[in-house]
């Protein structure tokens, strides 16, 4: 049974990256990209949606109260929605630290959307999704409020069994669609799309049916269909998700909310996208781990995990919590590791003071474990360590007898070899986190050729 904190990463990743699970079969595999997730706040996504010719509500960002003000006269609506732009869902139900509750405020009088603006921006908004003390709101979004007479759901995605994009839709919109995908399977529709020939007219026509749009509404939902497929491609999204995507009284199709995956790899061709990217609310270490192309997650354990691949990352917090202690923190270096990145990944851990060891687990299948070692040796001469260090490196430039020199490079340090990653975990590093040796613990993981090409030290502080 994977351990709560493997759990939450996993979920943080699904949620991130695609979402296959609206097709027949749900994939419980997880997806990451080999860079930092790029983060757009809503008003971001509809503005990207609007001038590719997707319908939506007309909108005004404000970053001041007396802004707010203008753009709900500007808008001229019947009714005015105000949004407090945060990247945490949630919103509606927060609390303020002004003590305004509500994060989405309706109102038909502009002179309310000032007041609320000024309880708004400034102030700490806390949900259920984000840290206990709030994300601070810069900006608000003040729409023109529209009736929604039905809600469907849509989304473009791609899809590995497919080898291409797939159309997803749904009659039931503006609910959660895995619940709809679980209860009522035969309202799930798809399309799978070739990506040469692009989508056609009929597949438009008949997701805008399935959909249940009639009448003159099915051109009109077919034809924002096509253009929704059009941004896809255009941004190099991995997935544009709409729901609702509904319908108003007076007839017209409009995507009410959005959310939008893009494919990092492709931040050479979309540098204007990729540089509305929000950082603000990211914590400061998370900031300082992308500039060296390094994921982290922080955990609230006090064992450092310094691995290579999502999946190992994964597994290391796993066995470090079957042995009874909790990872601080989900690094992955990637496959491309340089020393300067091992080196300022140690910067990165040491830096947090809830660290009281660090677990360094490296498979060496794309990665020299040399540079690993290199990388090491040089942060135990420069940051002066004060807390153990467990190393298990494997593979490539590895072999009990040749991978010690690199680490005995430290002359003021102890190496103590052992015979599996477990002992080192189980043994050593119990001696300052305090992890009960009792449990008998059976392990379902394999690490291949250990017994041969593994090497493991154990490195003491003086």
């Amino acid at each position: 049974m994977a351990s709560p904190v493997a759990a939450q990463a996993r979920k943080l990743l699904r949620d991130l990256a695609l979402r296959p699970p609206l097709l027949a079969a749900r994939s419980q595999a997880v997806q990451l990209t080999p860079r930092r997730w790029l983060n757009l706040q809503e008003y971001q996504s509809k503005k990207l949606m609007s001038d590719n010719g997707v319908k939506v509500q007309r909108f005004f960002v404000a970053d001041s109260a007396k802004e707010a003000l203008e753009a709900a006269k500007r808008l001229n609506a019947k009714e005015i929605v105000l949004k407090a732009q945060i990247l945490a869902g949630g919103r509606g139900k927060g609390v303020f630290s002004s003590g305004l509750k509500g994060g989405v405020h309706l109102t038909k009088d502009p002179q309310v959307v000032g007041q609320l603006a000024k309880q708004m921006i400034g102030y700490n908004l806390a949900t259920k999704q984000t840290p206990k003390e709030g994300v601070k709101v810069n900006k608000v979004m003040v729409a023109e409020a529209l009736d929604i007479s039905r809600e469907t759901y849509l989304a473009i995605l791609m899809d590995r069994s497919c080898n291409g994009p797939v159309l997803v839709g749904s009659p039931q919109g503006g609910v959660d669609i895995e619940e709809v995908a679980a209860s009522n399977p035969e309202l799930i529709f798809k399309e799978e799309i070739d990506i040469i020939e692009g989508i056609k007219d009929s597949q438009a026509q008949r997701m805008a049916e399935n959909l249940g749009f009639l009448g003159p509404l099915k051109n009109q939902a077919a034809d924002q269909i096509k253009k929704l497929y059009n941004l896809f491609l255009k941004i190099d999204a991995t997935q544009v998700e709409v729901n609702p995507f509904g319908e108003t009284p007076e007839g017209q199709v409009v995507c009410f909310d959005a959310k939008i995956n893009f494919d990092d790899n492709a931040e050479f061709r979309q540098k204007d996208i990729f540089a509305m990217d929000d950082k603000s609310e990211n914590e400061p270490i998370e900031n300082e781990a992308a500039k060296y192309d390094l994921k982290y997650i922080g955990l609230d354990g006090n064992i450092a995990c310094f691995v290579n691949g999502a999946g190992l990352a994964m597994a290391t917090c796993d066995i470090i919590f079957l042995n009874g202690g909790k990872p601080a923190n989900f690094l992955d270096l990637g496959g491309g590791v340089k020393e300067a990145q091992v080196y300022q990944a140690f910067k990165l851990l040491t830096a947090d003071p809830k660290v009281e060891a660090i677990l360094v687990n490296i498979f060496g299948g794309i990665v020299n474990c040399a540079i690993i070692a290199n990388g090491i040796t040089k942060a135990c001469r420069e940051l002066q360590l004060k807390v153990p260090l467990v190393v298990r490196l494997e593979a490539w430039t590895v072999n009990p007898v040749g991978l010690h020199p690199y680490l005995s490079t430290v002359s003021f340090v102890k190496w103590t070899p052992f015979s599996h990653i477990r002992w080192g975990i189980r043994k050593e590093i119990p001696r300052t986190c305090h992890i009960s040796q009792e449990r008998e613990i059976r392990f379902p993981l394999q690490f291949g050729m250990e017994a041969s090409l593994a090497s493991f030290f154990i490195w003491e502080p003086p």
